[in-house]
């Protein structure tokens, strides 16, 4: 993923990263191309030993697995509290922590509703709320949400999954401003088909009608996504807030 990486050097040396749903797929990812800038990283998951395995598994030295459920307030605090005690304080957050429960409106239940709200919108906004203050007292943040085009343009089987990802971007836009004038940006990322470990239990036909909608004619890769997440957290972007980019290749216009 090196080649991959558009910014030579370790621009985010000394920093302290989180990363929710840190574990595998996109936020493992995100957590490498992270640790690759320089920053150590704490890898927050539902999985705690499967976040310290890959924790363990970064380049370089000084990063940490945690067990946590971002649905629950108190826990986000705790992780959080342990993370700074142990890593230092919290320069950057990574929304990640998300799910899927589809079905179509009328055969949703409220269970998958209210699961997929809570994980993918509420849990933003607990550890948003957790690392807030000492940010703003340090007057240096980054917050960046992992949000979807799915909360741009909808989805037949996902009102509850687009839904959680549009309020994502509500909720990054509305951070910003509040958050700006004390050093702390927030930003969103909206990715598009992504090859991981879902779309690999895809068949072929489901694929290929996928990339049929995707202008650049192919999935995109988790180093995609995390190339743009350490631009977004690093000095490059340091007057960019409130803004939502969609990697997607084409899909959204």
């Amino acid at each position: 993923m090196t080649k991959e990486t558009p910014v030579e050097g370790k621009e985010l040396e000394g920093q302290v990263a989180v990363v929710t749903g840190g574990a595998r797929g996109i936020g493992l990812a995100i957590a490498q191309a992270l640790a690759e800038g320089g920053a150590r990283v704490a890898l927050v998951d539902v999985d705690g030993p499967e976040a310290m395995a890959s924790a363990a598994q970064l380049p370089s030295t000084g990063h940490k697995g945690y067990a946590g459920d971002v649905t629950e307030s108190r826990e986000v605090v705790s992780v959080v509290e342990r993370v700074e005690a142990e890593l230092g304080p919290v320069a950057i957050l990574v929304n990640n922590a998300g799910i899927t429960r589809d079905n179509l409106l009328l055969r949703m239940t409220e269970e998958e509703w209210d699961l997929v709200l809570a994980v993918n919108l509420k849990g933003a906004f607990n550890t948003t709320k957790a690392v807030t203050r000492g940010m703003m007292k340090r007057r240096q943040g980054a917050i960046i949400n992992i949000a979807s085009v799915i909360g741009l343009m909808g989805n037949a089987g996902q009102t509850n999954y687009a839904a959680s990802k549009a309020g994502l971007l509500g909720f990054t836009k509305s951070v910003a401003r509040e958050l700006a004038s004390r050093g702390v940006r927030c930003n969103a990322i909206a990715p598009g088909f992504i090859k991981t470990a879902m779309t690999d239990k895809l068949s072929p036909d489901v694929v290929e009608g996928l990339k049929s909608q995707i202008p650049m004619g192919t999935l995109g890769e988790p180093h995609h996504v995390a190339n743009v997440v350490r631009f977004l957290a690093g000095p490059g972007a340091a007057y960019i807030t409130g803004q939502v980019i969609a990697v997607d290749g084409g899909m959204v216009m």
